[in-house]
């Protein structure tokens, strides 16, 4: 996604109605395909990305998982230079032997808000 490529993260995602997602930018999605389409509207305005995580920690209880840590990265959004750093929570469920994420939620990001702010302005 922060490289450009819609429907990268497809195969990590459970897709039902269930799955939520908070991201960086704010908002809320609510069932795979908003989710989806959160994550391609990101991917379509940027590149050059490299996310990494960071003081990750896992627990797995029953086929329910949780992981935590800081994702650290940098992006261009719209051609501007983004700089990440945030905490991040996901959830994931094993289905059918495969572990799947159904929540995704990280800190807002200032610097992400910013540029997708000046990209919708009149002036972009």
């Amino acid at each position: 996604m922060a490289n450009g490529e819609r429907g990268a993260l497809a195969d990590s995602w459970s897709h039902g109605s269930s799955v939520t997602t908070m991201h960086p930018i704010g908002g809320r999605q609510v069932g795979w395909d908003a989710v989806r389409k959160s994550f391609d509207q990101v991917a379509e305005i940027s590149s050059d990305g490299k996310i990494r995580l960071k003081d990750q920690h896992i627990e797995v209880i029953g086929d329910l998982a949780y992981e935590i840590g800081v994702e650290h990265g940098e992006l261009k959004m719209g051609g501007h230079a983004v700089d990440l750093e945030h905490r991040v929570t996901n959830i994931y469920r094993r289905e059918s032997g495969e572990w799947k994420l159904v929540h995704h939620h990280t800190d807002t990001s200032p610097a992400m808000i910013d540029v997708i702010g000046r990209l919708q302005s009149p002036a972009g």
